[in-house]
């Protein structure tokens, strides 16, 4: 299934997603449905598994929005398997070197472009979609490179200029952990560190992306007018939880003035 995402991406025109850490496909499609261009299944930080991703891609996709997937790591075996459950892309964490981008361009695409074993699976109709899905792939999957420690930053321009890399993506807790200041993301550290990366990321015309961790939707704003192209807002954890706590918050206000 071809997809406008990378298109988008080198046209310079925002996009925006979310993160799903809770692997059940009700909330994956409730996502999906709700407007957002793409949904980033995160392998990193939740117990989403294999097992549990098949689906999970399915139903974002049959809502007619891109699933991608946070690899929990640079790892070529896994971007396979994702590839081959249909993910349109993946986001590979802590990319620090032009070779580790090297890595995880190649993951992605099958032989003589990249290292991907060739096997049949859902992103090929379980086989008779083979030949179109070959040759779609060059033209919709994505990979979006983590840049989430100062080792990142400082191999900025190469790792930028390696053929493939899609878009960054900035991983504002890890950056700024790598810094000493960890989730200070104002701080004037994280503050050189990001106008740096917008400055090489447009020097080399790769869109940059970042986390909005928390509303308000205000903060896309300003990430916008920095030169963020690349948004993910917020996550279905991050919704839902403050969401039924101000609920029962709400609930028991009311309980305390009822028997006052």
């Amino acid at each position: 299934m071809k997809n406008g995402l990378r298109a988008a991406l080198r046209a310079g025109r925002p996009v925006f997603g979310t993160w799903l850490q809770f692997g059940h496909t009700a909330i994956a499609e409730v996502l999906a449905q709700a407007g957002f261009e793409w949904i980033g299944i995160d392998l990193e930080h939740s117990v989403i598994g294999l097992e549990t991703l098949q689906p999970l891609v399915q139903v974002i996709e049959l809502s007619g929005c891109v699933p991608l997937v946070r690899l929990s790591g640079n790892d070529p075996v896994l971007a396979k398997r994702v590839m081959d459950a249909g993910a349109h892309g993946v986001i590979v964490p802590t990319v620090n070197s032009p070779e580790e981008a090297e890595r995880a361009v190649r993951s992605v695409k099958y032989p003589p472009d990249g290292i991907r074993g060739v096997g049949l699976g859902r992103a090929h109709a379980y086989g008779p979609r083979f030949q179109e899905y070959v040759a779609e792939l060059r033209d919709y999957a994505v990979v979006i490179v983590m840049i989430e420690h100062r080792a990142g930053v400082e191999q900025l321009e190469k790792i930028l200029r390696v053929p493939g890399v899609d878009a960054l993506f900035i991983g504002p807790y890890d950056l700024s952990a790598s810094y000493g200041v960890p989730g200070q993301f104002e701080h004037p550290k994280m503050r050189e560190a990001m106008a740096r990366i917008l400055a090489v990321a447009g020097e080399a015309q790769v869109p940059a992306g970042i986390h909005v961790v928390h509303p308000p939707v205000d903060q896309v704003r300003e990430r916008l007018t920095e030169g963020f192209r690349f948004v993910a807002y917020c996550g279905d954890m991050l919704l839902l939880v403050p969401a039924v706590r101000e609920a029962a918050a709400e609930l028991n206000r009311l309980r305390s003035h009822e028997s006052s």
